[in-house]
Order: structure tokens, then sequence, then C-alpha cells
């Protein structure tokens, strides 16, 4: 939903002024916020791009690009210039035109940020060019992820978090997924067949379509479009944060385990543990 907004609201815009009120904020950009606003200054804005956890605003005339990552925290706000600041404002970018609006890098706890880099020849800035497609790209090769998948002998739910893999899952959506599929996130992946990858795909696939047709998963303040609105997928999920509810296939109480400094749900019934 990030994206879309951007796209909307951001693309096509050339700008004037950048300012960097906190060094975090670009710390990713070795050269200095000064460096990262002289760079900046000047540049028309493509079309907003995601891979993964990243988003990038392509520059015209130029082989880089903005990259973004928002971190845990951070949200990328397209304001009205008199708008007041926000309390953990830490870049602030204003364009060329009568909008009125500008784009504000927010992030209270500093562990996002924003850089520039070199683009590849594939049009993805370099640091992130190992990061593979998300299902819902067009050219995600269904094939060399299931062949892919074999190879890697791990368990399903970390391989769909695996972003040489895939891209764009996460946890929450990893969970839906898996539920949706009558997986459990132990399952071994050289157990998969290509009909069982194929239904997994799917199944990712209707998860993702279904989160950003409204807007996305928001589970406090944090996780915002470009117009400070929250996403409303969280009240039909399935599985994520539903410990001991009932399974709403077959009426078992829902469980959580934690997994890799996270949690896990899945019902205990619907999505049997893999034998040992």
């Amino acid at each position: 939903m990030v994206r879309r907004g951007l796209e909307r609201w951001v693309s096509g815009r050339v700008v004037t002024d950048v300012e960097v009120l906190h060094p975090r904020a670009v710390r990713r950009h070795p050269a200095g916020g000064a460096d990262f606003a002289a760079r900046l200054k000047g540049h028309r804005i493509g079309l907003a791009q995601r891979r993964g956890k990243y988003l990038w605003l392509p520059l015209a005339d130029s082989a880089s690009s903005v990259l973004a990552h928002l971190g845990m925290s951070g949200q990328l706000l397209v304001q009205p210039q008199d708008a007041p600041d926000e309390k953990h404002l830490r870049i602030r970018v204003g364009f060329d035109d009568d909008q009125g609006t500008e784009l504000r890098f927010v992030d209270q706890r500093t562990f996002g940020g924003l850089s520039l880099h070199e683009n590849t020849a594939d049009g993805l800035p370099d640091v992130i060019a190992h990061i593979a497609r998300d299902p819902l790209d067009a050219a995600f090769d269904d094939e060399a992820f299931h062949e892919a998948l074999r190879r890697k002998r791990t368990t399903i739910k970390r391989a769909l978090l695996d972003q040489s893999l895939i891209s764009g899952v996460g946890n929450i959506y990893a969970d839906e997924a898996l539920w949706r599929a009558r997986l459990h996130y132990e399952r071994p992946t050289a157990t998969f067949t290509r009909p069982r990858t194929a239904e997994l795909l799917g199944h990712v696939r209707d998860v993702m379509n279904a989160a950003l047709a409204v807007g996305g998963t928001s589970f406090d303040s944090l996780y915002v479009n470009v117009n400070g609105e929250s996403g409303y997928f969280e009240r039909s999920l399935d599985a994520y944060g539903r410990e001991d509810e009932p399974c709403r296939r077959c009426g078992t109480p829902m469980r959580r385990r934690p997994w890799m400094n996270r949690s896990s749900y899945f019902c205990p019934k619907c999505q049997r543990p893999p034998r040992p």
C-alpha cells in the first residue's frame, strides 16, 4: 500500500529541498546527510518500486535510486507543507510544484532509513539485487521457486521468509497462507511436490491480494500508508494472533509457538506437525 501511495503522490515530481534531521536516518548512505541531499535535489522521481521489504524511487536522468527500508517503525508520509512536524520526523523532501505537499520519513525507533544507490542493469538498487521477486510479480517463476524449495532442504515457513527464494511474504502472511494450505510451519521443503508447491503459492497470492485490497495489515499506529491510514486486513486474519480462539475451519483452539524470535500460529488439527 505504501508503494501505491508513493506512485500516486510522489512519482513524477521534481525534488527541490531535502532536509536530513537525524544522521541515523541516512546511515546506509556512507557519504552522509549533506551528500544525500545534494545528490537528490533537482531530480524527477520515477515510478515507485518494491521488492520484499524494500521500496525504491528511481531518479530520472540518473542511474541511481532512493532506497527506503522502513525497519520496525518507519513511515513514508505525504503531508501538507504546513502540517506540524511529527515527533520523530527524520527526513523532509520538498518538490517543485504547487501541490502543497511534501514527503516525510518518520521513524520512532530509527531502525529504518533512506539511501542512494547505483542501479543494476535490471533497474534494482545494487544492494538488493540478491532479493527474489515476490509472487505477485508477473515475472515470478513458479517452477524455479519449486526447484529452489526442494534444493534448500529447510522447513516451509523458513523458506517463505527467505528473501533469496521469495520476497514480500512476511511472518503474518506466511501463517495465513500455511493455515489455508493446511500445512504445518515445520513441514520439510524436500517433501513438496509440484502440485503442493503450486497450491501453496496460490494461497500466498490470495492472502497478499486480499491484504492489498484493504490497505495491508496494521497492528498499531506505526503501520500506515502514505496518508497515515491503517490497513484493515488484521480484522479478517484466520491464524495470526488468534491463540486459543476456535479454528474457523474445524473449531479446534488455535495455538501459538515461539519461532525464530517471533510467533507461529496454527491449528493443531488442520495443520498436523510432520512426523519425526
